[in-house]
């Protein structure tokens, strides 16, 4: 009798779920590849054959053994765990809701409610009405961070202008790196897939104390239009992937593509995925969601550094030097000098000063029993001044990072080396130079990955690589009575070079570190210390390096760049001789898609003096 009682209800169950199961299968075969399933699982059309394979590499992720690259298959087991009876956590359900969701408004399946303890909790805790994506802007000097950051912010019900969105949720996707890697361990390994992605969800305050506090990275907030059925499905597919395992990969499986995936799968049909190519650079895919019309408003929030750069800006030059005094023990906040300036000047040399003693207590930890009594006097100064409304926030940019040129350029130029012409075609995936638009990019900063330069001498019709670079970056920061920064530069790759005989390509590693002064609102100086490593058999013995300097000047505006100087090196194992150049190059921008470029160089190598001109368009796509 218990027996009979106990198969009854399954019998019952498949009697009425394999006539359903069935019909489904009949009525739509093609179901299987519907992009929002495909988009659900993450499949990816295979590069050969006819299949589908997807990103997930989490065997939990999928309910049928062959799940990873039969979607149809998956598709079967998903619709008959989703009808098996009962509930609780473990149940398909609970653990797939927004396979669930799709499933039963696509076959008109029974919508009875499942009971979901653990899910429904997270999903009341995190109670959300809309969604933000937030990209956190470049930072060079994190190999993780060079191309920025993005995340999505999970915002609660806005009851009035001030609900307190620090206290929202984000969710992230980032590498799971282990916390003893260093920054070229981390860079290899995420560039060739060696550690697994994770979903996280942090408080909103936390990621401000990351980015702009500790980083400081400006953010850009971009609130999207979903409505509430589109934010439900965002949140139970992200309930779906956050303990599952995705291979992470610095260029395309990255915090951004799995962010377009969580977009995709709310708002079927915007085809997020389809625009990433050969990789996904955070400002890409922003600019994506915006050209797609996702986007309802856009907001600015400065980070540390640039709120506090901003109040300086605004004193005059002659109490700039005063607030430096200031805050170095120099000059008391309340002497004379600082006295008999107008209140509302006062007012603001005190603020500023303020914000500068707080931010270098937070950044450089100044002690406290110097920090500490300076901002108590600073804040009992401000006190005695009323009337004077504080300094106001840094003004948003003219040009937001999504709307800077694109990152993939392709140049066409011709030139001449010494008395041989040729036309050199230069091939780069991502992602800036310094002689590129600047607007959206941060000023005196490169980063190129990959770029290729191939070149076809006309005299005997010779195609060469000239150079293959792998990784470039330099960061010109300005030095000031405030903030001194270093500037640097790193990259390697392969180059042709000059053994006195003839020129042969060699791998090279070069680096420098040095100084940049401002000498006007869009110009600076530079000098950097440098040093080249060279690595062939063509070398005398079999590498030959050189220490050597970089002086110039760096011009940027919208219309056009400039950067000149001089270089020497000196090689001191194979050839012990020295190299000097004096350069030119310059940009002219045509909006956001072209610029017209020219380059010019003199060198003096091997005791002959060679001249290389070039001039081209580079092209942004």
């Amino acid at each position: 009798m218990g027996h009979t009682l106990r198969i009854g209800p399954a019998l019952l169950w498949l009697v009425f779920s394999l006539p359903l199961q069935a019909q489904v299968q009949l009525t739509d075969k093609t179901l299987h590849l519907d992009p929002a399933w495909l988009t659900l699982l993450h499949y990816e059309p295979d590069w050969f054959g006819n299949g589908y394979t997807s990103q997930a590499d989490d065997p939990a992720f999928f309910l049928s053994e062959t799940g990873k690259t039969s979607p149809k298959a998956e598709l079967e087991a998903t619709l008959a765990a989703i009808q098996k009876p009962g509930g609780g956590d473990e149940h398909a359900r609970c653990l797939y809701p927004a396979r669930d969701m799709w499933l039963r408004e696509r076959l008109d399946l029974p919508a009875q409610p499942a009971d979901c303890p653990a899910y429904q909790e997270w999903k009341n805790t995190l109670n959300t009405e809309s969604v933000t994506m937030v990209f956190a802007a470049s930072y060079l000097n994190s190999p993780s961070s060079m191309f920025g950051h993005t995340f999505m912010r999970l915002d609660p019900p806005q009851e009035d202008e001030q609900t307190n969105l620090l206290l929202a949720s984000t969710i992230s996707y980032a590498a799971d790196a282990a916390a003893h890697d260093n920054e070229l361990l981390f860079a290899y390994r995420g560039i060739f897939g060696g550690y697994p992605g994770i979903t996280s969800v942090q408080p909103y305050y936390e990621k401000i104390r990351l980015y702009s506090d500790i980083e400081h990275r400006d953010l850009w907030e971009y609130k999207l239009n979903l409505n509430q059925q589109e934010v439900d499905v965002m949140l139970a597919h992200a309930w779906e992937v956050q303990d599952r395992h995705f291979d992470y990969y610095f260029f395309d499986e990255n915090c951004s593509s799995r962010l377009l995936e969580l977009i995709d799968s709310a708002r079927p049909g915007t085809n997020l995925q389809g625009e990433i190519t050969t990789h996904a650079i955070p400002s890409d895919t922003v600019r994506w969601i915006v050209d797609k019309d996702l986007v309802a408003d856009v907001h600015y929030r400065a980070s540390a550094a640039t709120s506090v750069a901003h109040s300086l800006s605004t004193l005059p030059r002659h109490q700039q030097t005063l607030a430096a005094a200031i805050a170095n023990g120099y000059v008391q906040p309340d002497s004379e000098e600082v006295r008999s300036l107008p209140p509302q000047e006062r007012a603001h040399l005190l603020d500023a000063t303020y914000d500068y003693v707080r931010y270098k207590t937070e950044e450089d930890g100044w002690p406290r029993e110097i920090a500490a009594p300076l901002s108590h006097n600073l804040l009992r100064e401000r006190s005695r001044i009323d009337n004077v409304a504080p300094i106001g926030p840094p003004p948003e940019p003219e040009v937001r990072d999504d709307q800077g040129h694109d990152t993939f350029r392709l140049s066409l130029g011709a030139g001449q080396l010494a008395h041989r012409e040729f036309t050199q075609l230069t091939f780069r995936p991502a992602y800036h130079d310094i002689l590129d638009p600047p607007a959206g990019y941060r000023s005196g900063a490169q980063l190129q990955f990959l770029r290729l330069d191939a070149r076809l001498y006309t005299d005997n019709d010779e195609l060469q690589l000239e150079q293959l670079t792998g990784v470039e970056i330099r960061s010109l920061s300005p030095r000031d009575a405030f903030f001194t920064p270093l500037s640097w530069q790193v990259g390697f790759g392969g180059r042709r070079t000059d053994t006195g005989e003839k020129r042969v390509l060699t791998p090279y590693l070069e680096g420098g570190a040095g100084g940049s002064w401002r000498l006007g609102q869009k110009t600076q100086a530079f000098a950097m210390a440098t040093a080249d490593l060279e690595i062939d058999d063509d070398l005398r013995r079999g590498y030959d390096a050189a220490p050597g300097a970089d002086i110039g000047l760096l011009h940027q505006n919208n219309r056009f760049s400039l950067a000149a100087g001089a270089k020497t090196k000196a090689w001191i194992v194979s050839s012990q001789h020295r190299q000097d150049q004096v350069y030119a190059k310059a940009n002219w921008h045509i909006g956001r898609e072209f610029s017209v470029f020219t380059e010019f160089t003199r060198e003096d190598h091997y005791d002959r003096y060679q001249s290389t001109w070039h001039a081209g368009l580079h092209a942004y796509f």
